[in-house]
């Protein structure tokens, strides 16, 4: 079984930083893409950042310069540094993988979501 734990989420003022990690663990061969979500109340999810095995990244345009996706192989971690908090960037974030597993095929895998609030 494979599980994605989020951490570092909480309130922050607008301006603020936060740092949120997600680790994956159980039975793991190798960890490929790797996302960060989020959905503010009454919309949808959405995609805020992908980064591949080979750190290739992508950000949406809302948080491009303010917000950065990185990742550790050998903890099978991805971060993302939320610098430059806006009220609008409340919202809970969700970690999701696509995990390649030690004894099947490989699946993809949604973390339980940490909730962000920018507020003074």
């Amino acid at each position: 079984q494979v599980q994605l734990v989020e951490s570092g989420g909480g309130l922050v003022q607008p301006g603020g930083s936060l740092r949120l990690s997600c680790a994956a663990s159980g039975n793991i061969r190798s960890v490929s893409f790797m996302h960060w979500y989020r959905q503010a109340p009454g919309k949808q999810r959405e995609l805020v950042a992908t980064i591949t095995q080979y750190d290739d990244t992508n950000l949406h345009d809302s948080v491009k310069g303010r917000f950065t996706i990185s990742r550790d192989n050998a903890k099978n971690t991805v971060y993302l540094q939320m610098n430059s908090l806006k009220p609008e960037d409340t919202a809970v974030y969700y970690c999701n993988a696509d995990i390649w597993l030690t004894n099947g095929p490989p699946r993809n895998y949604w973390g339980q979501g940490i909730q962000v609030t920018v507020s003074s």
